[in-house]
């Protein structure tokens, strides 16, 4: 493993022989001179580290396989892949997915088999990068024990990992670390004299250190890399102000990633707000996508499935409403058309909810997968060829709108089954209403065998006619 710099003090670290020659040195980032060297040193992560959890047992004994560190940048996964070299006194072998190919791969892993001394633990950053066919190659070589993974990943490993390598590893999710640790890091870069800021005696208040916490979003190697800029644009003994943030704030960008987790996770943080009924939070949400560059057609798709899957009969208008919304991202694009998602965003989170004909379309599929499908009974089927004719298709079909309030009393499946049951929530209350009424005028009409339309409806008269001629006969 690779040692840190020294600490001397000094913000540079030693170079090649010929740089050191030449009087040149090397310049190390401030987030890398903090990184920390003992397992006590790890800042945030309490759900994996700490007291009486399995990882840090696990180190403590060297007792490990291979792990899978799963989490956002600048949480520490990197960090605690050095902790563990250190902490095992293991050498680790560094290995970078997005600038390495197999050839590589495949001399680290043939040096690996030929140390007979111990296990190499092999440290492979972004390994989402790498395609099944690497994943593959790391197979055999996990299973005999001559390599100990340390994969560390931004992508979630159910989408990017192969199966026969995460059933190999152990997998452990690192969130992002809170305001308040990434505070107490700024604060200790600023303080330490050998491997931080110390030495420029510059400062900062606790609102500052705060107000640039919050614009990294959880992100400690982008705090501290700010920070050093930051304060390396200062005079010596210069007190670090709001002021100074405003060109880091101006080009602060938020966590956002297309195609990948936080793409995922706050469309469904968005959805499940509208499908909750809490506008505010679909509005934040909807916000954040916009902010982070996301496509405003996508986020249109997804209010159309919303409309039929969560609003539903609750209030039809909900569907047109979604289609004009994508239209206008189509025609419009941003940033105008922001005012028309949020509009919809606005109307499907307090619009009352049904996800009634979401559920029956889901039962009619169960039963056919179950159950099979159902012939077309002869009285539906179509008579517009003379075969069809013959064989007496729709002969028996009685045609609704010849019959009181179009119910004929005629049954649509040769086994009914029932698969929409209507809410009792908004403008479906009234459809539930009705249908219960159809299903009472069925049922009275086929116990009379009432499933010929009176002459007056056949003979094309208004219905009121055949009202009248139907109480002047009882």
């Amino acid at each position: 493993m690779k040692d840190s710099p020294p600490a001397d003090g000094d913000w540079w670290s030693q170079n090649s022989a010929d740089e050191e020659n030449g009087g040149l040195r090397r310049y190390v980032p401030l987030a890398t001179r903090l990184r920390p060297r003992r397992l006590e040193e790890m800042v945030g992560q309490q759900q994996i580290l700490g007291e009486d959890c399995l990882l840090p047992k696990l180190i403590r004994q060297n007792s490990f396989g291979s792990l899978l560190f799963y989490g956002p940048p600048g949480c520490g996964k990197t960090s605690l892949a050095e902790v563990i070299a250190r902490e095992t006194q293991l050498e680790l072998v560094p290995l970078n997915a997005v600038s390495s190919n197999v050839s590589e791969l495949r001399e680290i892993l043939q040096t690996a088999r030929r140390n007979l001394r111990c296990s190499t633990l092999l440290f492979i950053d972004e390994i989402h990068r790498f395609n099944k066919a690497q994943q593959d190659l790391l197979l055999p070589d996990l299973e005999s024990g001559c390599v100990r993974l340390l994969g560390a990943t931004t992508h979630n490993p159910g989408f990017s990992i192969i199966p026969p390598l995460l059933s190999r590893s152990q997998l452990f999710h690192l969130e992002a670390l809170s305001e308040g640790e990434v505070v107490a890091v700024l604060v200790l870069a600023l303080q330490d004299k050998i491997r931080g800021l110390g030495n420029t005696q510059c400062s900062a208040g606790p609102e500052v250190l705060l107000q640039l916490a919050r614009f990294c979003d959880g992100d400690l190697r982008r705090a501290l890399n700010a920070l050093e800029t930051l304060v390396m644009s200062l005079p010596m003994g210069r007190e670090l102000g709001l002021d100074d943030l405003a060109l880091f704030a101006q080009e602060r960008q938020i966590r956002y990633d297309a195609d990948e987790d936080e793409h995922y996770n706050t469309i469904s943080a968005f959805i499940k707000s509208i499908r909750g009924g809490a506008p505010d939070a679909a509005l934040y949400w909807l916000a954040k996508m916009l902010e982070g560059g996301e496509d405003p057609r996508f986020v249109a798709r997804r209010l159309l499935i919303a409309a039929s899957e969560d609003v539903g009969l609750g209030d039809s208008r909900a569907l047109p409403l979604a289609a004009a919304c994508f239209d206008a991202c189509e025609r419009v694009g941003l940033p105008e058309c922001a005012l028309n998602l949020a509009h919809v965003t606005v109307f499907l989170a307090t619009a009352p909810k049904s996800n009634s004909t979401y559920l029956a379309l889901n039962r009619a599929r169960e039963s056919i997968r179950q159950e099979g499908t159902q012939a077309v009974p002869l009285w539906l089927r179509d008579a517009s060829t003379a075969i069809g004719k013959q064989l007496g298709q729709s002969q028996d079909y009685r045609y609704s709108h010849d019959f009181e309030e179009n119910i004929s009393g005629q049954e649509f499946m040769l086994q009914p089954k029932t698969f929409y049951f209507p809410k009792q929530v908004g403008a479906e209350a009234s459809i539930a209403e009705r249908l219960e009424h159809w299903k009472q005028l069925k049922r009275e009409r086929q116990e009379k065998g009432q499933t010929t339309a009176p002459p007056a409806i056949r003979a094309g008269l208004p219905p009121s006619a055949c009202c009248a001629e139907r109480s002047s006969k009882t």
